[in-house]
């Protein structure tokens, strides 16, 4: 099929409401796909009215009295979160914390993680991809359970900096 059969058949299908065509011949196959439109539903703007009761009906009510102030509990010790730093998702999928059922945990809560270190494995599409840490420091906590779903830029791990 020469260039110019392949431009008419072109012109064709843009003029008509076939999505795909195949043509296979001795020389080869060409495949003519239809670009999908980008369909944007847009919704008119709702109105809001707000509409208030008239003054001369709210009854008029004696202010509530300060409640009384109870003693702050003290503030429990914990790391200052402000410091820690996060290991977040780089992709949507399923989330594992070991490589296999019955292997160990990539990290724990107070492992040691060095740039690079595997820290848990992302399942997208049948494929499994090793999340690598990008901070040194210790893992303080796990923020996701194991084998389930995250988003991307979710976080999944909080590190001590060392």
């Amino acid at each position: 099929m020469d260039l110019k059969q392949i431009h008419e058949l072109i012109k064709i299908i843009n003029k008509s409401n076939i999505g795909e065509i195949s043509i296979e011949d001795k020389d080869g196959k060409v495949t003519i796909k239809q670009k999908e439109e980008q369909v944007i539903n847009v919704a008119p703007p709702q109105q809001v009215y707000n509409v208030a009761p008239p003054v001369a009906n709210i009854p008029q009510q004696a202010p509530a009295a300060p409640a009384p102030a109870t003693p702050a509990a003290p503030p429990t010790p914990k790391s200052d979160e402000s410091k820690l730093l996060t290991i977040k998702s780089p992709m949507i999928g399923t989330f594992y914390r070991k490589s296999a059922p019955g292997k160990p945990n990539f990290v724990e809560v107070g492992s040691e993680v060095e740039i690079g270190t595997v820290v848990c494995i992302i399942e997208a599409m049948k494929l499994f991809n090793e999340i690598e840490s990008e901070v040194k420091g210790t893992i303080v906590k796990v923020l996701v359970e194991d084998s389930t779903p995250v988003e991307y830029d979710q976080p999944l791990f909080l590190v001590q900096p060392s």
